[in-house]
């Protein structure tokens, strides 16, 4: 599964805090039973416009990755967890909104692996579930 997370109206002190998205990385993966096979990364990225500052982080898992990249200014964070494992995405989607600070959440499960034997159904495994929407509609939930 890739779970996939925008978390909007976060706390913009815990999206800035490079400690916390650290800690996050470092033991989260032990919370969905997976295998850190790396230590966390975390950086601080300054764009082109003072807003689009922010930190991206990533934890190489045996199972995938996790990734992070947060926007304090905007209360932004985009999360990707991506494992050939199983584990709970209603339970990671609260914790997120926990360690955030997160309100508000447009989330997306992903069916993704080589079980698919075509073209359509790889498809529709990546389409066929945006949780609390309708796929791609560009609504987010209250």
């Amino acid at each position: 599964m890739h779970l996939i997370v925008d978390g909007l109206d976060g706390d913009p002190e815990a999206l800035r805090n490079s400690d916390l998205v650290q800690a996050f990385l470092d033991a989260y993966p032990q919370e969905i039973n997976m295998t850190k096979i790396a230590p966390p990364q975390v950086y601080t990225y300054r764009g082109k416009r003072p807003e689009d500052w922010g930190l991206s982080g990533f934890v190489l898992i045996a199972e995938s990755h996790i990734s992070v990249h947060t926007f304090p200014d905007r209360g932004h964070v985009n999360i990707d967890i991506f494992s050939c494992k199983p584990f709970d995405g209603d339970g990671a989607v609260e914790f997120v909104k926990n360690t955030f600070g997160v309100s508000r959440t447009d989330v997306w499960k992903l069916d993704r692996g080589l079980e698919y034997l075509n073209a359509q159904e790889a498809y529709h495994g990546m389409v066929r579930e945006r949780v609390g929407l309708l796929p791609f509609s560009g609504e987010r939930d209250a």
